[in-house]
């Protein structure tokens, strides 16, 4: 990334010039901008890998973009940029790097990282995960009683349980045909309540349990783990509800039932999952960034892994993008600069993001980790608090339901608002009864119809009426709302990839320039701590007495419920 010794970004001169800028700028409306430059649609936007990004409905003009750019180069992006994907050290607080990128390389691709050409040892894995996945598709993974498996849950939290969710939801429509019949699910609660769910639903002979930790000590997981543990032990030995007539040993259902992912494979040989069970994940790649590798286990069963395949292409021609093209034709950099023009110079500080398409619904979810986790930090990378805002407030969910719940506060509230909006331009092509395939894409009409009306009402408020009439003031809407739309020609496996990568890529530009470090997650780590030492005094283990009061009323609350049951 940039030079250790650099001046923070509020102290670079584009900084100050963009300053300026926006006290010129900001009384100026968006309608002003679009009916004083006809080719505004052709200057802000860009299109690669099947996307495309109108960034015309910002609030910024060509200088706008001009004194940007000069901040990214000052900020040393460019440098960053090359840093980030030839494997060098950005991970700056931890000392290594992020290489996220190298798990979506092809397999004839060489990248030496301090000595090692680490793309072999990612399609090894990825080999590994794919005899997994074959044997479950071909019905010869089979349980300890001898039946073959049905139901899969993840258990994970965080980048290990967002990531997989969000793509299998997104791309079930890409499962392939003629397999055994898997389905996927998921648990990340640690109050058991997911799981609970599953346990009194499935058959223990018929499922397996995929246990995703980098460091496999997260609590939330380990304890969904033994819970599915003994739930199988309970069941399935030779006194349980599902005993074969002969002896079911534990260590042959913990071997059959239990796939582990993790950058520690003693810890999941200490835990009973079987070496050829074993998937390996690097330290190098954060949880949030992982969906990628072998984490993307759950991915590969449900789209199966030519699309998986397909998934870590639309990422990769998104990362070949983000390293040749110049920062102004650069789709990741031009959305990192819009996110800093609405936090740093607009003093715009929520973000909501708004897909119009259903099986986007957990895309928001995604986002709202991948990027305050990432950014949502307060210190420089020399450990200077920061005087600037660095990540925005991350929400949404889909734009149709968000239509009846919160878009009233985004048309007339007080909270200014950044909004993205994304759709796929076709659907339901593949739809063979054309009775239903007409109406579907009638639907999917109406959606886009809706998420194209959405950007133009913030925009231009009342004045994207064909009524000239007075208006109340309480119909009254000013408009003047940014918004980011991002076009997919077809959310595909490649797109969908694509899309990800984009949101990654932007998070890493913007942080740069941020002068933070997007790869750590210290303020995370403090909360684990400091929840073991809870539950330690909740078990009555430690000393309630050096508690604050708030927290000491809260435990005695729960040790007298427990007394009453």
């Amino acid at each position: 990334m940039a030079s250790a010794s650099r001046a923070t970004p509020d102290k670079l001169p584009a900084w100050q010039t963009l300053k300026q800028h926006a006290e010129e700028l900001k009384s100026v409306h968006l309608k002003t901008l679009f009916g004083s430059d006809r080719s505004r649609w052709s200057n802000f936007t860009r299109q690669v890998a099947g996307l495309t990004l109108d960034l015309s409905k910002q609030r910024w003009d060509d200088d706008t973009l001009e004194h940007l750019l000069a901040l990214a180069h000052d900020a040393g992006v460019p440098g960053a940029i090359d840093a980030l994907l030839s494997g060098k050290r950005v991970n700056t607080s931890e000392n290594r790097p992020a290489l996220h990128t190298a798990l979506r390389l092809p397999a004839d691709a060489i990248l030496n990282v301090e000595g090692e050409d680490v793309v072999a040892g990612v399609h090894e894995s990825l080999a590994q995960m794919e005899r997994l996945v074959c044997r479950l598709h071909a019905g010869q993974w089979r349980g300890a009683t001898g039946k073959p498996i049905r139901h899969v849950v993840n258990l994970g939290v965080g980048g290990s349980d967002l990531g997989p969710l969000m793509v299998t939801h997104a791309l079930a429509d890409c499962r392939p045909r003629d397999i055994h019949p898997i389905e996927v699910h998921f648990a990340s609660t640690m109050d058991g309540s997911q799981l609970a769910d599953y346990l009194s639903r499935f058959n223990p002979e018929t499922t397996i349990f995929v246990l995703s930790s980098k460091s496999f000590t997260t609590i939330d997981t380990l304890s969904n783990a033994n819970t599915a543990r003994d739930w199988l032990l309970g069941r399935l030995t030779h006194h349980g509800d599902f005993a074969s007539t002969s002896d079911v040993s534990a260590e042959l259902i913990v071997r059959q039932h239990f796939i582990g992912v993790s950058a520690s494979p003693e810890k999941m040989s200490e835990w009973g999952i079987a070496a050829d069970h074993q998937l390996k994940f690097w330290e190098w790649v954060g949880g949030r960034y992982s969906l990628w590798g072998t984490i993307g286990l759950p991915i590969a069963l449900v789209i199966g892994m030519a699309n998986f395949r397909e998934l870590l292409a639309g990422a990769h021609a998104m990362d070949s993008h983000f390293r040749e093209a110049p920062l102004e034709d650069n789709l990741p950099v031009l959305l990192a600069l819009a996110g800093i023009w609405n936090v740093n110079f607009l003093d715009i500080r929520a973000h909501s993001i708004l897909p119009y398409d259903g099986r986007l619904e957990y895309f928001a979810a995604y986002l709202e980790q991948l990027e305050m986790e990432s950014n949502g930090k307060s210190v420089t990378r020399q450990g200077q608090a920061v005087s600037y805002s660095t990540c925005p407030v991350l929400w949404g969910q889909l734009g149709p339901n968000a239509q009846h719940a919160f878009y009233q506060l985004l048309h007339q509230g007080t909270q200014p608002v950044v909004c993205d909006f994304i759709a796929p331009l076709k659907r339901y092509d593949e739809v063979a009864d054309p009775d239903t395939r007409r109406h579907l894409k009638a639907q999917h009409r109406l959606a886009l119809a809706n998420c194209f009306a959405q950007s133009r009402v913030l925009m231009l408020g009342d004045d994207a009426l064909d009524d000239d009439g007075p208006r109340p003031e309480h119909k009254r809407y000013r408009g003047n709302q940014p918004s980011t739309t991002v076009l997919l020609d077809k959310l595909t496996p490649h797109s969908l990839g694509a899309l990800i990568a984009l949101y990654e890529h932007k998070v890493f530009v913007q942080a740069v320039i941020w002068d933070i470090n997007p790869f750590d997650q210290w303020g995370v780590e403090l909360g684990k701590q400091i929840a073991t030492d809870t539950q330690a005094i909740i078990e009555g283990e430690g000393d309630i007495a050096r508690m604050d009061a708030s927290s000491r009323g809260l435990i005695e609350a729960f040790w007298a419920a427990e007394q009453d049951e």
